[in-house]
């Protein structure tokens, strides 16, 4: 079953690559504090507008201590393009402050150390941070071959056939299971335009899908009133 899983992923991930490209990356990999703290600010609203609030903050402090002493409004407000903003403040204080009393700095450096179960036990710890946010830390600021599961990835998984799980964090463990080597950031990236563009909640545009003659969905749409519409604009492969 494992090798049956493995070689639809690379399947898919080959098709995916084959439509979207292979997605491009930053040569030098962004500090994994950086990367937590863009991540909080990409939940539940679009890249360019959690990009933004990213860039305000990043305008705002100099040096991410800075944070310490700063009321949660004064972040708040800084962020409130990126939605969520009372909820995202204080999430993003409270990593800071309990990062900086765990180690006397604002790093994660140690995490070097940490098999990726064992970092992503320790960074959901930390309140305020789930488990697709600290996958993404591991991903993009680390390197690590681990696929996170936003609400796109957990559907066109789960509707591929790849895995059958009701939950976002149910899937994640099932889909990293054994992942296969060096195929994580392409098919967790592709698989978000696919989700955006082409494989939406509602009235998938299946006839033009890559994937759609080994997918395992059932109620595939062919509706031709049904458009798809390219969203290139990735936020974590942006951040530095």
């Amino acid at each position: 079953m494992i090798k049956e899983k493995q070689d639809l992923i690379i399947k898919v991930n080959e098709l995916l690559i084959n439509r979207f490209g292979i997605p491009p990356r930053n040569k030098k990999l962004p500090d994994p504090v950086e990367m937590l703290i863009a991540t909080i600010l990409s939940q539940n609203t679009n890249d360019r507008n959690s990009y933004q609030a990213y860039q305000n903050l990043k305008k705002k402090f100099s040096d991410w201590t800075e944070i310490l002493k700063t009321p949660v409004g004064v972040i708040e407000k800084e962020i409130k393009v990126a939605g969520l903003g009372k909820q995202k403040s204080k999430a993003i204080k409270n990593f800071v402050k309990q990062l900086y009393e765990k180690e006397g700095k604002l790093s994660l450096k140690y995490l070097d150390n940490f098999l990726s179960d064992e970092a992503i036990k320790d960074l959901t710890s930390f309140k305020g941070v789930g488990v697709k946010t600290a996958s993404c830390v591991l991903l993009f600021a680390m390197d690590r071959n681990i696929c996170p599961v936003d609400t796109h990835v957990h559907r066109t998984v789960n509707r591929i056939g790849i895995v059958n799980a009701g939950a976002p964090d149910k899937t994640f463990f099932l889909l990293n299971e054994n992942f296969p080597e060096k195929k994580a950031h392409s098919f967790h990236t592709n698989l978000i335009r696919l989700g955006r563009e082409i494989c939406k909640p509602q009235k998938p545009v299946c006839a033009v899908c890559p994937l759609e003659k080994i997918c395992g969905f059932e109620d595939k749409n062919y509706d031709s009133k049904s458009s798809s519409k390219e969203i290139s604009f990735m936020l974590l492969d942006n951040i530095q």
